[in-house]
């Protein structure tokens, strides 16, 4: 039986779509500029209006229930197809895309790029937002998001950007209060910084001979621009992600210590949802994107 149109609170839809996207009643209430017992009494009384309950509420969490995820899809494209519709009928001399990138693409890649996209296109405000790892397309919040992965996102168009090299870099400072490091080996005479977890560094020193390396005095950052600026201030050493750190080891801020390069199976990939590019706009900056990624821009 149809659900009369009295029963379809769109606020209260909106609500829901937030805390679901989210999975946080706290998050959505930021988002949404109202107090998290708004979202909360908004929810209860969906459940309450269609018999069903929509979360699983924990101690510090709320899950979805299996009718609460299959209206989550269904209001997460709705919303974001009232959207693009909307914008195509928007009369504005200026379009906005918004673009989520991870921090060292963003500090490193796009945010010495941006004066110039300006002036390739003064008709498009470029909108940066900070990018987490994402897995499909319900997860994006933002028109384009570049992510590194190996090009496998669901219900994604994926174009793949550039490769990432790894290898070992050091501050100068650390070379001169220490002295040289001149065999692999001699690395875990320092701490050795790493990224998210310590595969990389397993897997670089296998691909230097030493597979059975132990760490003797390690710390695991997560935040790229961090494991940069404890390098420079000679904290340590990290493996290095190039291309991006060419021009700090040209200019003598860095030092490459080996030759020896890990390539990971990942690469950088500019993502958007399936048919975004038909518009005119969000198809123009993927185009500049890409083609300075290619370097014929």
């Amino acid at each position: 039986m149809a659900i009369p149109s009295r029963r379809l609170p769109l606020t209260a839809l909106r609500t829901f779509e937030a805390a679901a996207r989210h999975l946080s009643f706290k998050n959505a209430a930021e988002e949404l500029s109202v107090s998290a017992t708004t979202v909360s009494n908004q929810i209860r009384q969906l459940e309450k209006d269609w018999g069903c309950r929509l979360f699983h509420r924990k101690t510090r969490a709320v899950i979805l229930t299996e009718a609460g995820a299959s209206l989550a899809s269904v209001l997460s494209k709705a919303f974001a197809d009232i959207r693009e519709e909307a914008e195509q009928h928007m009369v504005a001399t200026r379009k906005t895309i918004t673009i989520a990138v991870g921090p060292i693409f963003g500090a490193r890649w796009l945010g010495p790029r941006l004066a110039k996209f300006g002036r390739d296109h003064p008709d498009i405000d470029l909108i940066v937002h900070h990018g987490a790892r994402i897995n499909n397309a319900e997860q994006m919040e933002t028109d384009i998001v570049v992510d590194w992965g190996i090009g496998e996102w669901a219900d994604i168009e994926a174009t793949k950007l550039m490769e990432t090299r790894y290898s070992p870099i050091v501050s100068p400072k650390l070379i001169a209060q220490h002295g040289p490091l001149s065999h692999p080996s001699a690395l875990t005479q320092h701490t050795l910084i790493h990224q998210h977890d310590r595969s990389e560094w397993r897997n670089w020193f296998s691909l230097a001979g030493l597979p059975n390396q132990g760490f003797n005095n390690d710390v695991v950052v997560f935040d790229s621009n961090v494991v940069q600026r404890s390098v420079k201030d000679g904290q340590g050493v990290a493996l290095g992600v190039f291309p991006f750190l060419d021009d700090d080891v040209q200019d003598g801020v860095l030092v490459k210590l080996f030759e020896i390069d890990l390539l990971p199976t990942r690469a950088y990939h500019l993502l958007t949802r399936v048919g975004a590019r038909k518009r005119k706009d969000l198809r123009a900056v993927c185009n500049w994107i890409e083609a300075e990624a290619a370097g014929v821009v």
